[in-house]
């Protein structure tokens, strides 16, 4: 009989653009560098990042759009029953797992507390096939991303507490140590026009609305006001509604001193590194992988009391004590 354990990953878009497409990427190509592993994963898109992954296209049926969720987790769950795992492990909503990492929050609380709307068949699809898996009894593991998330998720459903576990994400800081701080800061500033003595306050998403973009530009409207002699510019990466923000960025006064510089996933390291400030003022954030990334480039971080990743403050304070 072969050591070697086959492992299923489920998740719609791997090594996408965000925050649990790419932890779900980097987690699974340092699982499979482990020979006693054999690594599968099954996903709609992806970029692969490693010889040592099998990759399953899993079809999606977007229209009508309540049958997104379900489809997916029909035919990943479908295929992975042909082949048979040890170990299935869903990072999104399928029907059958043995454990599941939540990168979000039950989907009613997000629609009802979070974005303030009510379900429409889509959000009712999302959450049936949501209470399958946890009610699914093979499934003896729930893993938040976050203290706040977890107990989000114990209050929506009942789940016995050893089966709840809370592992915070990672990043890998070496992408940022092994760049020049100097270098990165005058290439970022010369090609994105911002001058050298500017103070950078940077913000980086792609949820404008939910992560608190409109809180962030009036706080910088206020520190402008506060401290006239100050050359404070607030620097956008991601993707949003840059017309909408545009607009209120001059009605606040400040419409010359934000920069909108799209995704910028190629040189995001680097913008970190040539910034002075990190801020993200979420409604709600279940985590926030970009406040480690900006950890890992030394940078001050300002968080609203609605991120996930407050909780590593009070970790090193409880630490350091």
């Amino acid at each position: 009989m072969s050591d070697v354990r086959k492992i299923a990953i489920a998740i719609p878009k791997y090594g996408l653009v965000g925050g649990a497409e790419n932890f779900a990427a980097e987690l699974t190509k340092r699982i499979a560098l482990n020979p006693r592993y054999e690594i599968h994963v099954f996903a709609n898109r992806w970029i692969p990042n490693s010889s040592n992954v099998t990759f399953h296209k899993v079809p999606i049926i977007s229209f009508p759009k309540f049958l997104t969720t379900i489809s997916f987790a029909y035919f990943a769950n479908k295929k992975m029953a042909k082949l048979g795992f040890d170990i299935i492990h869903a990072h999104d909503r399928i029907f059958d797992a043995d454990m599941y990492t939540l990168h979000g929050i039950p989907h009613r609380y997000w629609i009802r507390e979070v974005r303030k709307k009510r379900m429409n068949l889509n959000d009712h699809a999302t959450v049936w096939t949501e209470k399958a898996l946890v009610k699914n009894r093979r499934c003896r593991r729930f893993i938040s991303v976050s203290h706040p998330a977890q107990e989000i998720f114990r209050q929506t459903y009942t789940v016995d507490r050893e089966k709840l576990q809370v592992i915070h994400p990672g990043i890998d800081a070496e992408r940022f140590q092994s760049l020049d701080r100097k270098q990165c800061r005058g290439e970022i500033r010369s090609r994105l026009g911002i001058g050298e003595e500017d103070v950078v306050i940077l913000f980086v998403s792609m949820n404008f609305d939910i992560k608190g973009l409109d809180s962030l530009m009036t706080a910088v409207a206020r520190a402008k006001l506060n401290w006239p002699g100050e050359k404070i510019k607030l620097l956008i990466v991601g993707k949003g509604d840059e017309r909408k923000y545009k607009r209120l960025a001059m009605s606040l006064g400040i419409g010359n001193d934000v920069i909108f510089a799209g995704l910028q996933k190629e040189f995001l390291e680097r913008i970190y590194l040539a910034s002075d400030i990190f801020s993200i003022l979420s409604k709600f954030d279940t985590f926030g992988i970009t406040v480690l990334e900006a950890m890992a480039a030394s940078l001050p971080v300002i968080v609203s009391g609605n991120v996930g990743a407050k909780t590593l403050y009070n970790r090193v304070s409880t630490d350091s004590s």
